[in-house]
């Protein structure tokens, strides 16, 4: 499911769980809510809000992280490719073809995981890709070094050139959700009875329904800004391409 599509779940269950509560209020009978009564469920419900204030945060810094690392392996990609361009200018002309399949890849794959389409899908797991990057290392090893500098400089290539297939299959491999179900689940449900209560507390008029469903709508808000932080290329926090884009720019220079 989407983030939108998430937080279209939870809004109306926090604030329905609110009008709920508001209603029962009013079936109630009145020694159910006395004083003792409330104080019982007032601390039964600050229990809960703390597990769901922990919850949460633990839920944040999961995708804020997930987010941070897949950042920051787009920019080390980027800076790994523009060193291998320069150390393949460095040994000579021969490297000309690694360097503009070297290009054309860089280009290829802004094209994939950044679409100028906006409706599209990024496409991280490019079949294609795979094989560009055998054919680059390829070349690399098909060069025939004739001194020290350049036989340093195309074994310190074929090591750059690991690292940025290493980056790439870790990327990969962290694709996916580090948001489990349940946690979602739990912390909604959690979020539910919370919002019951306040309406089960509250006295029943207009400022008090305005600001349950202002309180409904940013504890949905949050959800959504967890969900996009987890999803970092796609959606409205999508991870920048600027470090790709300025490779591309300085290759073959």
């Amino acid at each position: 499911m989407t983030p939108i599509e998430i937080t279209s779940i939870v809004f109306p269950c926090a604030f329905s769980a609110a009008l709920l509560g508001m209603f029962l209020r009013g079936v109630t009978p009145e020694h159910h809510l006395n004083a003792d009564s409330k104080d019982v469920i007032k601390l039964g419900i600050g229990l809960i809000a703390t597990m769901t204030a922990l919850v949460l945060g633990l839920m944040i810094a999961t995708a804020k992280s997930s987010y941070d690392t897949q950042n920051e392996a787009v920019k080390h990609t980027a800076a790994k490719v523009l060193l291998l361009d320069r150390m393949l200018a460095n040994y000579g002309p021969e490297t000309k073809e690694a360097r503009e399949l070297l290009r054309r890849t860089v280009a290829s794959r802004l094209e994939a995981i950044w679409p100028k389409d906006r409706s599209e899908r990024a496409r991280l797991d490019a079949p294609e890709a795979m094989f560009t990057e055998r054919g680059i290392e390829a070349r690399i090893l098909q060069l025939s070094p004739q001194n020290d500098a350049q036989r340093w400089l195309q074994s310190q290539a074929l090591r750059v050139e690991g690292d940025i297939m290493e980056t790439r299959w870790l990327v990969l491999g962290s694709l996916g959700s580090s948001i489990a179900l349940p946690f979602l689940v739990v912390v909604v449900f959690w979020l539910t009875i919370i919002f019951g209560s306040f309406g089960l507390l509250a006295p029943r008029n207009a400022t008090v329904v305005a600001v349950l469903f202002l309180c409904a709508l940013s504890v949905a808000g949050s959800f959504f800004l967890i969900l996009e932080m987890d999803r970092p290329f796609e959606g409205l926090m999508k991870i920048s391409s600027a470090p790709l884009r300025y490779t591309l720019a300085h290759l073959g220079q």
